[in-house]
């Protein structure tokens, strides 16, 4: 029996472990893939703090890793197959085996949509980005390319012209779906042109992104614009498949929780990216997953666990 399950390997789930381990709980953290989760696929961070120079998410992924180890956590890779989470006695149930736990904390994050192009993969990180807050200072003084007309793609252009020399809109529509107020300033940012009716046919590049092969919905027309950099605004997908008929959501999908991280089992709570929050961050990860652990923490302290 452990204390404390958390289900997945970001920075939310290792932040968690840590502060769990430390706390003298016994804690296991599963991890279906890589370490990391979103962080992992970025080549280099610098806004999160304690570094000076850029550190590669990776890297810090595996740094969070040793050191929730470090106090006693124990990480192992293995894939969550189902949840039983409303007993006292929670269930995880692996493609190895079952766990049993106290507590249960989900961390498994949540997915950028993607364009689906050849050469996405192999060029994220190197070019392509799917968010404008982590990368936009790297394309400073630079011409970039933003693929969305929501919410996020109008707020990611308008981020992104404050470093780059321009920012193009595609947009499958005639017209951005985003709030009136959010359209205004895209309309009236003199570094912002939008291109309508367009969809991404290709991403053009070896080592880095080099321009966006492009093909207008209306007419047929091909044609092909210089850019450093593609931002995919399309939309993120929490990982909740697991949990959709247990916990509450909203409408979008993501676990509703309050401020301590609870969600809506007891003994339950959830962390970073999956959770219904304004800010997606490594930051703000690892913040979400610190409350978890001490929520977890005085949830067994206090029902006598």
């Amino acid at each position: 029996m452990h204390d404390v399950v958390i289900v997945g390997g970001g920075p939310a789930g290792f932040t968690a472990a840590l502060y769990t381990a430390r706390a003298k709980l016994d804690t296991l953290l599963i991890e279906k893939a890589f370490y990391g989760g979103q962080m992992a696929t970025t080549n280099e961070m610098e806004n999160y703090p304690g570094f000076e120079e850029p550190i590669s998410g990776s890297e810090l992924a595996s740094r969070m890793a040793n050191q929730a180890r470090r106090f006693g956590a124990e990480i192992i890779q293995d894939e969550v197959k189902g949840l039983m989470l409303n007993e006292t006695v929670k269930t995880i149930e692996t493609a190895k085996g079952a766990h049993h736990a106290k507590t249960v904390i989900l961390c498994m994050g949540a997915s950028p949509k993607e364009l689906g192009l050849p050469q996405e993969q192999k060029l994220r990180g190197s070019g392509v980005s799917y968010c404008a807050t982590c990368d936009g200072a790297f394309f400073k003084g630079r011409q970039v390319a933003v693929v969305g007309g929501g919410d996020t793609a109008c707020e990611d252009a308008l981020y992104l012209s404050r470093f780059c020399s321009k920012v193009t809109v595609i947009h499958r529509r005639d017209a951005l779906r985003a709030v009136k107020t959010l359209q205004e300033a895209v309309f009236s940012n003199p570094k912002i042109e939008i291109v309508w009716d367009t969809a991404v046919e290709d991403i053009l590049g070896d080592m880095g992104v080099e321009g966006l092969k492009l093909k207008n919905l209306k007419t047929g027309v091909q044609s092909e614009i210089a850019v450093n950099g593609v931002f995919v605004a399309i939309g993120i997908e929490p990982r909740t498949s697991l949990v959709k008929d247990m916990v509450k959501l909203n409408a979008n999908g993501y676990i509703v929780t309050d401020e301590r991280m609870q969600t809506s089992i007891p003994g339950v709570y959830a962390a970073g990216d999956i959770r219904e929050k304004p800010l997606r961050q490594v930051i703000t990860a690892a913040s979400d997953g610190a409350v978890a652990a001490y929520m977890a923490e005085k949830h067994i302290s206090e029902n006598n666990l």
